[in-house]
């Protein structure tokens, strides 16, 4: 295989070609686990590390390579082993808040062309979760699927209530399949094209793993068995690209528990353009769509043109995104205080 075989294009050939390669070749991060890495080139997978150059540049944990990743590297060790000299710019990706109170970011996986976002039909059948998943995606310029797993576990009608829900939330293609009877798995692997990657996302135990090993054909990665309630327990622990039978990548990823947004405005002007078309005929350009005359959202709600439910998890997330972006603002403020604070100080010390 072929540095193009595992989407070496030509939009990464031109930014590897800006770099001072300097006895360095591209390759692809293909697996991250505590700091360590995997690496994939033409012939193989090797380990790799940070050069120390590289970590000293990097300002952010975002800033790290992920999975994903086209990486300029130097082998050692008979081509066993290499050290990543930079990271090359990202195409697209998946990011999220980082977990906790902090206002930065965590890369998810980058350079994907598109994100099967996998719910289940039972518990974690959530529209307002799917909601947060579909701005992620188009945050970063991902094209997103929706998976809705698990059909065996309920009935036919149940499942054709849930569809709707989904076709009225999102027009990404929605697949339905169940990896107990087999069913809607080959309309899945019609969707894969060789050279493309693929990203699994959703929360734990909704079968984002025995999908990777139905579409690979084979128990290559460890999966437990579900619950008493059907559903599955969480088994994936790290991010890791595979490249499937037919030539397409496919990255699996562990369940998240927490998915804040960051700034991420133009995701959700795409992820709810229902509402974004509305806005364009309210009376006031800068309408918050929650007070102000001539407000054409709030008129859909009441018209009952727009469900209540997609307005406030609208209002939520574009509440989150705002401070996410004003968070992040004041610490670039800070920051630039600080450096400057520092830079004075230096000075004084000279004289």
């Amino acid at each position: 295989m072929t540095l193009h075989d595992f989407g070496f294009d030509e939009w990464f050939e031109a930014h590897a070609a800006a770099c001072d390669m300097n006895g360095c070749a591209p390759a692809r991060i293909s697996a991250v686990d505590r700091g360590s890495y995997l690496l994939r080139n033409a012939s193989r997978e090797v380990p790799a590390e940070l050069s120390g150059k590289l970590s000293f540049q990097i300002d952010s944990p975002a800033e790290l390579p992920c999975v994903g990743d086209w990486v300029t590297a130097r082998s050692y060790d008979d081509d066993g082993a290499a050290i990543i000299q930079r990271v090359l710019p990202r195409k697209t990706f998946l990011r999220r808040k980082a977990p906790g109170k902090n206002v930065a970011f965590q890369m998810i996986a980058a350079n994907i062309d598109t994100a099967f976002i996998v719910q289940s039909c039972r518990f974690d059948f959530n529209p307002g979760r799917l909601d947060r998943y579909l701005v992620m995606a188009m945050d970063g310029h991902v094209e997103p699927v929706v998976i809705l797993t698990k059909t065996d576990l309920i009935p036919q009608d149940e499942l054709e209530q849930k569809l709707a829900v989904i076709r009225s939330i999102t027009k990404a293609e929605v697949i339905a399949v169940s990896n107990a009877t087999g069913i809607g798995l080959d309309t899945l692997r019609q969707t894969l094209v060789p050279g493309r990657t693929y990203c699994l996302l959703g929360s734990s135990g909704v079968g984002k793993t025995t999908l990777t090993n139905r579409l690979l054909g084979r128990e290559a990665f460890e999966t437990k068995s579900v619950s008493g309630t059907g559903e599955g327990t969480h088994t994936t622990t790290r991010r890791q690209l595979v490249v499937l039978g037919q030539g397409a990548m496919l990255v699996d990823t562990p369940g998240m528990r927490e998915l804040g947004i960051v700034d991420a405005a133009d995701g959700i002007d795409m992820g709810f353009g229902e509402i974004t078309a509305l806005a364009t005929q309210c009376r006031y350009a800068d309408c918050t769509h929650a007070h102000e005359p001539g407000c054409a959202v709030r008129a859909a709600i009441l018209a009952g043109e727009l469900p209540e439910d997609r307005y406030a998890s609208y209002l939520k997330l574009r509440k989150e995104s705002e401070f996410a972006a004003l968070s992040s603002l004041d610490k670039r403020r800070k920051e630039k205080t600080f450096g400057k604070f520092m830079h004075s100080f230096k000075k004084q010390l000279k004289r």
